[in-house]
């Protein structure tokens, strides 16, 4: 994924949260991200992994890598998970690992849930995460049009307003299991949703050797 950011020149990355939690190395992404992001946001699983979140409150899964991951992150890696928030901006641009109402837990998948996030923001672009599902919805003021934003996917940024999920790097659950990232170009007044193949087999394998619930390395080979 960042070959292809290079590749296109962009002039910020921004991350929505969630940098670890699931996958096997969790400190070179904290300090990938650090080094490489200019605005980062924690996600709900950061947070666990801090101790700031109950990992009782995830399910099975998530909640065995969340303990796993709270004991293998190193002390850099903490102290820069420990200074990020759930909600940002930057210009022209809100920011939530999950929504405007709940920065933390509340899921944008339905049409309700989308115009309660357009309407409590103003920003023209309001950009979340959290469900590691790609979408795009555009709102003229009264209603609201798209939904799902599969690879190539372009959606205008004017006149009207956008909310947009880019998908997930490390785990979408969209049935595409390339990585998944949104390039905003503001000049162009357009949003485009890319994906980028990488080595599944070897993330599959990583996460197996360190113990991690098996599940987590098969559901990378669909996406889901």
């Amino acid at each position: 994924m960042l070959a292809d950011v290079d590749e296109l020149g962009v002039d910020e990355l921004w991350c929505l949260g969630d940098l670890v939690g699931y996958g096997p190395r969790p400190n070179e992404c904290c300090a990938i991200v650090e080094e490489r992001a200019a605005i980062s946001l924690c996600g709900n699983h950061d947070l666990a992994a801090l101790g700031r979140l109950d990992a009782a409150e995830f399910s099975g899964d998530a909640a065995a890598a969340a303990r796993w991951t709270a004991g293998e992150l190193d002390a850099a890696a903490r102290s820069f998970l420990s200074g990020l928030e759930p909600a940002g901006r930057r210009a022209a641009a809100e920011l939530y690992h999950g929504s405007p109402r709940d920065p933390v837990w509340e899921y944008v998948l339905s049409e309700h849930v989308a115009l309660i996030a357009l309407l409590e923001t103003e920003a023209p672009l309001v950009l979340v995460g959290h469900s590691h599902v790609a979408l795009a919805i555009g709102w003229d003021g009264e209603t609201l049009e798209g939904g799902l934003a599969p690879a190539g996917t372009e959606a205008a940024l004017a006149p009207n307003r956008l909310l947009a999920n880019p998908g997930s790097v490390g785990q979408p659950r969209d049935g595409d299991p390339r990585a998944a990232w949104l390039l905003v170009d503001s000049e162009a007044g357009r949003g485009t949703f890319r994906r980028v193949a990488y080595d599944l087999a070897r993330t599959q394998a990583e996460i197996r050797e360190r113990g991690l619930p098996d599940v987590l390395a098969a559901r990378l080979q669909h996406g889901v």
